[in-house]
């Protein structure tokens, strides 16, 4: 069994940056072959996606929320997915949750990932 963890939240001030990381490990399936994605979920809203990416990389998927600010990576060697933010904003405050997707294409369709990380937590105040 896969499991994901989550790292690099922290408090970040408007205007900042954070790099967020996410490190599969376990047996069972390969981290290399499958589609990977970023999720949050700010207090009292519904957790929704932010971005996804291909299993090669290539292809890459965001929200509109985020798009020029974030960039999410994965370097397949080291079983690592991260997610890079720029240009922060108050309302990018949330739990932040990587998750796979066990085969098929590259979404931000929050059903379609079964493999969940803990979440780790991303504040944006001054």
């Amino acid at each position: 069994q896969v499991q994901l963890v989550e790292s690099g939240g922290r408090l970040v001030q408007p205007g900042g940056s954070l790099r967020l990381s996410c490190v599969a490990s376990g047996s069972g399936r390969t981290f290399s072959s499958n589609p990977m994605a970023w999720f949050r979920q700010a207090p009292g809203k519904e957790r929704e996606a932010v971005a996804a990416i291909s299993w090669t990389g290539v292809n890459t998927y965001y929200a509109d929320s985020v798009k020029g600010r974030f960039t999410i990576s994965r370097d397949n060697a080291k079983n690592t997915m991260y997610l890079q933010m720029n240009n922060m904003k108050p309302e990018d405050t949330a739990v932040y949750y990587c998750a796979a997707k066990w085969g098929g294409t590259t979404s931000l369709r929050e059903y379609e990932y079964s493999g969940w990380g803990q979440g780790t937590q991303v504040t944006v105040s001054s």
